[in-house]
């Protein structure tokens, strides 16, 4: 099949981003996190090194490692579950890669929302989900907040802002990103685009973007056009850390002692290599962050659903609950779909070792 059709079965026009310009492109021009127009990290920041071919090479070439071998297990969710919610604390569901069903203070958040079958402006090709989703987007109850960390197809789907833009949601992204909800039916009223350490709220929830080390773009040719984030959610008595996609970064350490300690933190810690260590923490250093951010919790996430790197797929998940063990750091596991309350007791089940 040509790279025509590949277009065509995408619907490769509908996930154009948005053009940058106006208030948006002022703001970014004054931003001290871009320069001439381009997004940058706090520290200095390699994209990756190695013989780029025998990645490539290695990648398409497989390996049984790099997926589940059988379906892994997974609540099927209950719809109603959710629907009752409490005015204080923290409940979440892991849907699966960074997508994370979340209730702070009885505000409910999703953050990172994809469900598309590929990570991928491609319907037929790019890495391909694992799993199903645990619940279909349509049965979720109303959500209050849209979090985005940034640009990326496995954090950020078209088909899902489209669907949730008319229910008048509030979406929190970094700068830059608000261009492209816009051009997928987000009205601008609805869009909170928070340039790093910039603060806002929705209802009793204030939230703040916060650096985080990586990049953005969805081609080659808009690499780094708007900003990446990590996220603090914080309730009248709870407060949730997200990463987003990151490598280490010695801004942990501040954001913990500026806004920790964290009930919950969501660290990513799959899809890295040593050909990328600046822009992809593993499992252990997600640990070691959770350290510096002050979390109580830590919810392992960005690993199993897509296989985006070279790495066995349960060795990111493997990686932090050994970490978490050695240092003292309380790590849960729960299966996919599973509704996590963090006034009781949170799973610690190793279910990946029940998979031959």
């Amino acid at each position: 099949m040509g790279v025509g059709a590949l277009y065509w079965s995408s619907d490769w026009g509908a996930t154009l981003g948005g053009k940058i310009d106006g208030e948006r492109l002022a703001r970014i021009n004054a931003s001290p996190n871009f320069v001439d127009g381009t997004a940058q990290n706090t520290e200095e920041t390699s994209l990756g090194s190695g013989d780029v071919m025998e990645f490539v090479v290695e990648y398409f070439r497989g390996s049984k490692e790099r997926k589940p071998p059988q379906p892994v297990p997974m609540v099927e969710l209950d719809p109603s579950d959710l629907y009752s919610i409490r005015d204080t604390g923290v409940r979440f569901v892991w849907l699966g890669h960074s997508t994370v069903y979340l209730e702070v203070d009885g505000t409910r958040v999703l953050i990172d929302p994809v469900w598309s079958e590929r990570a991928s402006p491609f319907k037929i090709a790019g890495p391909q989900r694992s799993h199903p989703m645990p619940i279909a987007l349509a049965d979720l109850p109303p959500i209050d907040l849209v979090v985005v960390s940034h640009d990326h197809y496995d954090h950020l789907d078209p088909g899902v802002i489209r669907e949730l833009a008319p229910q008048g949601i509030q979406f929190a992204v970094p700068l830059g990103v608000g261009a492209d909800l816009e051009a997928w039916g987000v009205a601008t009223d609805q869009i909170i685009e928070l340039d790093w350490w910039e603060e806002s709220a929705v209802g009793p929830l204030a939230l703040v973007a916060t650096p985080a080390r990586h990049f953005s773009g969805w081609q080659v040719t808009d690499r780094d056009r708007t900003l990446w984030s990590s996220w603090i959610l914080m309730g009248p008595q709870s407060r949730v850390f997200y990463s987003g996609d990151t490598g280490w970064q010695d801004d942990f350490e501040k954001i913990g002692d500026d806004y920790g300690p964290f009930d919950l933190t969501i660290m990513k810690c799959g899809a890295y290599g040593d050909g990328w260590p600046d822009i992809h923490i593993n499992g252990i250093q997600a640990v070691e962050a959770n350290l510096l951010l002050k979390g109580r919790m830590m919810l392992p996430v960005h690993w199993l659903t897509f296989d985006l790197a070279l790495h066995p797929w349960e060795e990111p998940v493997i990686q932090a609950v050994e970490a978490g063990a050695e240092q003292g750091v309380n790590v849960t596991t729960p299966q996919l779909g599973e509704l996590v309350d963090l006034q009781n007791q949170v799973t610690t089940e190793r279910w990946w070792e029940s998979i031959p």
